[in-house]
């Protein structure tokens, strides 16, 4: 499965913690999200 960058930062924007998300989203890893910032921190 897939999420989109756009779809966890905004989550995170919206004040979703990582662990609302990763329960939601369980194909994802803490990784994933912190993959997903820094790869927005480069844009």
């Amino acid at each position: 499965m897939r999420i989109r960058v756009t779809d966890i930062l905004e989550l995170l924007g919206a004040g979703a913690r990582f662990e609302e998300i990763l329960q939601d989203y369980p194909y994802l890893e803490r990784d994933d999200i912190f993959a997903a910032i820094q790869y927005a921190a480069r844009q």
